[in-house]
């Protein structure tokens, strides 16, 4: 009677074990990528209340607010991503009043502290728009972070 392989060889084995580490290193760094991409479009959401509180000003006084007092926001909005956010007044010259502009603090050695994602309004029509951007309008968040809608200057029509 023949005594019959049971099991895996040492050959098999070892190429299990390399496909697993070659998938892992891939992973990895995609991995890591996307959360830092998460982290950064808590951004969006917390732009929200903001661009809310722009809207309300702009419709019941036909202008854009040039602070956060104006705006009636908080002017020590942070967490434990976003520095501070600010309506800005339209002085410097690449940021139209009534732009929010959010800074960051520095996430996972990637993104620097102070960077900014900006929403800037567009109001022609008598409406208001806003066109997010990562990398003009006074933003310079890393575009490879950035939402997908705002690495090149886009309208979200919100």
């Amino acid at each position: 009677m023949r005594n019959r392989q049971k099991g895996f060889t040492l050959i098999e084995l070892m190429i299990v074990v390399a496909i697993i580490g070659i998938l892992a290193a891939v992973a990895v760094p995609a991995y890591s990528d996307y959360t830092v991409r998460a982290k950064v479009t808590e951004a969006i959401t917390a732009a929200g209340a903001a661009k809310t509180s722009v809207a309300d000003y702009f419709y019941a006084n036909r202008e854009l607010p040039t602070s956060n007092t104006e705006a009636g926001l908080g002017s020590d909005y942070s967490t434990d991503l976003i520095s501070k956010i600010s309506v800005r007044d339209g002085s410097a010259t690449n940021v139209a009043a009534g732009t929010i502009m959010i800074d960051f603090k520095e996430i996972q050695d990637v993104i620097p502290a102070n960077s900014s994602l900006v929403f800037i309004p567009d109001t022609s029509g008598n409406n208001l728009s806003w066109t997010c951007s990562a990398t003009t309008g006074g933003g310079d968040l890393p575009a490879e972070y950035a939402p997908a809608n705002c690495r090149q200057a886009s309208n979200d029509g919100t």
